[in-house]
């Protein structure tokens, strides 16, 4: 699949809670984002609360599994054009600081401890910081994902739309059954 088939793509490193990758699973097939989870897992694939966070989304979700990141690493070296943006309460830079891009990859720690020290430093001209103005120290991984997505797509697509219809094209999803 060309990276540019989806609109973003949404990297997680280790996530440890399913219901947070099942929404963020969600959040993806609104955004037509796709999804790469990068292991170990802090649950299984097959686990009823991930599928129950998705919904009946999920078999509509573009994703992928990397065993590890080393896997997730060579993986991205083969494609050199990838834009990628690490996001962490560590980053100093504000995320709207940047003009995104579609195809741009947007890459999460685990909910407990962020991305690897070493991953953030190797990166740190790409580090990006959610704005926090009370006093917290970080914002659920879900939420976070949902609100790079959308200033991503606020910039990337809603605005160069502006005068016309930003949502022409895309149709709306209507779930089946009673």
């Amino acid at each position: 699949m060309d990276r540019l088939d989806v609109i973003f793509h949404v990297v997680l490193i280790e996530p440890e809670i399913p219901q947070n990758t099942g929404n963020i699973g969600r959040t993806c097939v609104g955004f037509n984002s796709y999804l790469h989870l990068v292991g170990p897992l802090g649950f299984s694939l097959a686990d009823s609360y991930l599928k129950r966070a998705g919904l009946d989304y999920w078999p509509h979700l573009k994703w992928c599994y990397y065993e590890n990141r080393g896997e997730w690493e060579r993986t991205v070296k083969k494609d050199p054009g990838r834009r990628l943006f690490y996001f962490s309460a560590k980053a100093t830079k504000p995320l709207f600081e940047v003009s995104f891009e579609q195809g741009d990859t947007f890459v999460f720690g685990k909910e407990t401890a962020g991305l690897p020290d070493d991953m953030l430093q190797d990166n740190s001209d790409r580090c990006l910081l959610l704005p926090m103005v009370g006093p917290i120290r970080g914002y659920n991984l879900a939420t976070s994902v949902a609100m790079v997505l959308l200033e991503a797509y606020r910039q990337a697509v809603y605005h160069d739309r502006r005068g016309s219809n930003p949502l022409e094209g895309y149709k709306r999803y209507t779930p089946s059954g009673p």
